[in-house]
């Protein structure tokens, strides 16, 4: 039973992604994803307030009787991610790309939230999954760590998760009391720098300087993004009310012409 249950719900997740690839106004935008299901009291996920941030959502803050955080990643399909290897600038395949991964999110989260109910249990997202709050550059809700949780995949020298599929695509997540075997982190490290040193490519990418062997700056990186989100101002702005646009606040170089952008290396 348990294992219908998981199959049903990554079948309904890949399916419903087709449907919405078909109608995409950026042809062949997505891949097939992948799903994790990971334990809402995972020891690593209940470091969250420490290893994120002091305010980190919790899944029992979600729904009560959180059991399982469903995670899942969309990878993009191989043309897009190389339209945005070259220059400084994202391309604006990426922007767009990025603004309706986003707005696609909200349709698939409630289709997974229908799905679970039609089999008797809760399900909801975290209210804290779409805020970012600019003056820490953080958000209160981690998808890729919820996606780490669930064994999709281990974070690069990028600080992007590097799952079977690649780095180059977008994480989300839904909250549920689903009585599921739950999946563990991976042990193996994805990355080739964190596994043997060698590769690194993507601090030679980065455009900011943000990223370096020895640490991150997230504030130099969302600088990045702000000057594409100057450019980039017709795609909509995500992570906002609905009363502003200023823009995709997006850059993607450190994903794109990488040895993990399409593949575990």
């Amino acid at each position: 039973m348990f294992m219908n249950i998981r199959e049903t719900i990554t079948e309904e997740i890949i399916e419903y992604v087709k449907r919405e690839c078909a109608s995409c106004t950026l042809h062949e935008l997505w891949g097939e994803p992948i799903v994790g299901f990971a334990d809402a009291e995972h020891p690593y996920i209940m470091k969250l307030k420490k290893t994120v941030h002091p305010e980190h959502q919790m899944p029992r803050d979600v729904i009560s009787g959180a059991r399982i955080v469903i995670a899942y990643f969309i990878p993009f399909n191989k043309w897009m991610p190389d339209t945005n290897k070259a220059g400084t600038m994202a391309s604006p395949e990426w922007a767009e790309g990025y603004e309706l991964t986003n707005a696609m999110f909200g349709r698939l989260n409630q289709h997974i939230i229908d799905t679970v109910r039609q089999l008797g249990y809760k399900a909801a997202t975290a209210s804290q999954a779409g805020v970012f709050y600019r003056d820490e550059v953080i958000s209160h809700w981690s998808f890729r760590h919820f996606a780490y949780a669930a064994g999709l995949g281990t974070f690069g020298l990028n600080n992007m998760l590097i799952t079977e599929k690649g780095c180059a695509g977008r994480c989300n997540t839904v909250v549920t009391d689903l009585e599921v075997e739950p999946d563990s982190p991976q042990k193996e490290e994805a990355c080739l720098y964190k596994r043997n040193g060698t590769c690194g490519a993507c601090v030679s990418a980065c455009p900011s300087g943000a990223l370096t062997t020895k640490g991150f700056d997230r504030y130099l990186c969302y600088e990045q993004c702000l000057k594409n989100a100057a450019v980039y101002d017709s795609f909509g702005s995500s992570y906002t009310d609905g009363t502003e646009n200023i823009g995709s606040e997006v850059c993607g170089k450190c994903v794109t012409g990488m040895p993990c952008t399409f593949r575990r290396p």
